[in-house]
């Protein structure tokens, strides 16, 4: 008899466990935001872009199965500037007429401990393909996760600035994006 009921409350926990899992996959566009830092001419520049799209499927108790796939429309982009937001556009640049998106998607999530995670995926900008490893936070707030990261990319490794803009001396070759992904558990 002890054996029963030590096998029905086991099973009772795992169910109730299961019950309580949350999975993070609903995107709140609204409450999230991809930004990107530079330097030009020894200045600090910023920027972000108004328009992406996210896949996401996160459970903290399922950290293998989640995956993250953000695509962002290139035209979107906002120097503060209009005529940086034309300049970048233009086929030296992001040339979002050939290739309207970037994307990154998850191959990988590792947790390192506490709400710190290594996702590993690859990133695409103007049909180049890189693996890239990206230091990620995840934050419960109620019944919605705020993850937050950055990635710091080498333009030139994007072939971002051609032509005259492929030197380094003007527009730095270091790249920083930042990113804040709100998402509603269900």
């Amino acid at each position: 008899m002890k054996r029963f009921a030590l096998a029905l409350l086991s099973t009772l926990a795992l169910a109730t466990s299961a019950a309580h899992a949350l999975e993070y996959s609903e995107v709140l566009a609204d409450k999230s935001q991809i930004t990107f830092g530079y330097q030009q001419m020894g200045v600090s520049m910023e920027g972000r872009f108004g328009t992406f799209s996210s896949e996401l499927r996160f459970d903290p108790a399922a950290v293998d199965s989640a995956r993250a796939a953000i695509e962002v429309e290139l035209a979107s982009v906002d120097t503060g500037l209009p005529d940086g937001n034309e300049e970048v556009a233009r086929k030296t640049w992001f040339n979002t007429a050939d290739f309207p998106t970037a994307r990154f998607e998850s191959t990988a999530v590792k947790a390192l401990g506490g709400n710190q995670y290594e996702v590993a995926g690859t990133l695409t900008i103007k049909g180049t393909t890189r693996d890239v490893v990206v230091p990620a936070t995840f934050t419960p707030e109620g019944d919605t996760g705020v993850f937050e990261g950055s990635l710091n990319i080498q333009r030139g490794d994007f072939s971002i600035g051609e032509g005259a803009w492929k030197a380094f001396d003007v527009v730095a070759n270091d790249v920083l994006i930042k990113f804040r992904i709100t998402a509603a558990a269900r």
